[in-house]
């Protein structure tokens, strides 16, 4: 027996990959509804070897459906997603809206499963954002060994986090800068992103942090442990799928670089591809379209005391959003929502 399930945003990025993942994944689904704006209303998704015709999310009744993933913005997010749990449909959601909520559990299923009880306060559940989730899961079982005091890191995020636009702009002024006579104007980020790297994802703050760096001290604390001090820089670069991250690590026991190295091998949803030669390392465009979230070049930071450095990479779509929304969907049905 299985679930009846919504998309909410089926036509978009994230929404393209959630039902990807559903089908790839055999997800037990009875019924499966794609949901959009009305601008979009009759285009078709494909879920498997179906084709589904996208209904229109504004007059869509989520009574007696199970579960809804959202893939929106927070403005629609905000309108849409109450009226689901209040019909009894429980919402994973995609946007940053009720992730620093402290009445709905924001998960990323290898780290704090356990937290997904908590999705009885609203009937909401909420995802991380992309660049968080994919070093939360590196970041967990070497805590669990050894206890993370700081965390410096440096993202290398893709366009795709900016959704279609982003991919688009960086496209399309990549083609340009081999036509002279077309120009293609910075529109979705502050500057030119072919051929550049931005370090500014998301508004400025008053202390002079980005609303992204923001987004990874606070949902750090929330999901692996709020003592633990994090920094960031993020920086949008000109890949179009895939978000890397150097991360820097200072723990209050030592962890020796091949103790860590095991630790992360035995550790869920990671991958270490670990080896001192050219080559021996995950780039972005190898990730594309995996589950896993891959470490490479583990090796002690001889600076401090008990300080470890890792390269992290993971598709941003898949990790980031789409999957993780679908692990927290196996989730919540096998602990909380069972059927048959």
């Amino acid at each position: 027996m299985g679930y009846r399930i919504a998309i909410v945003g089926a036509t978009g990025n994230v929404g393209h990959e959630m039902l990807n993942i559903l089908a790839e994944r055999e997800f037990p689904v009875d019924e499966i509804a794609a949901l959009a704006s009305r601008r979009s209303l009759g285009s078709e998704v494909s879920f498997g070897e179906k084709t589904l015709v996208t209904q229109d999310l504004d007059t869509f009744d989520f009574s007696g459906w199970d579960m809804a993933l959202f893939a929106v913005g927070s403005d629609a997010t905000k309108k849409y997603a109450p009226k689901a749990a209040a019909a009894g449909c429980v919402v994973i959601d995609n946007s940053s809206l009720y992730r620093y909520d402290p009445d709905v559990p924001l998960i990323v299923p290898e780290v704090n499963a356990d937290a997904i009880e908590g999705y009885k306060n609203k009937n909401i559940i909420a995802n991380p954002n992309c660049s968080t989730a994919q070093m939360v899961v590196a970041l967990k079982p070497l805590h669990d060994r050894a206890k993370i005091k700081r965390v410096v890191v440096s993202t290398y995020q893709s366009v795709s986090g900016a959704g279609k636009e982003g991919m688009d702009e960086l496209w399309d002024q990549t083609k340009s800068m081999y036509n002279p006579t077309d120009d293609v104007p910075a529109k979705k980020f502050q500057k030119q992103i072919a051929f550049n790297v931005i370090p500014h994802i998301d508004v400025f703050m008053e202390d002079g942090t980005t609303k992204e760096e923001w987004k990874m001290v606070a949902e750090t604390k929330k999901i692996v442990d709020p003592s633990i001090k994090v920094t960031a820089t993020c920086v949008r670069v000109p890949v179009f799928v895939g978000h890397s991250e150097a991360i820097n690590i200072e723990f209050e026991d030592f962890l020796d670089e091949d103790e860590a190295r095991d630790i992360l091998r035995e550790a869920p949803g990671i991958m270490v591809i670990d080896k001192r030669e050219d080559g021996g390392y995950v780039t972005p465009v190898e990730c594309v379209g995996d589950y896993a979230t891959f470490i490479s070049r583990i090796r002690q930071d001889s600076t401090i005391e008990n300080g470890l450095n890792m390269w992290c990479v993971s598709d941003n779509l898949r990790k980031g959003a789409a999957l993780n929304a679908v692990q927290i969907a196996e989730v919540l049905g096998q602990r909380c929502l069972k059927k048959g």
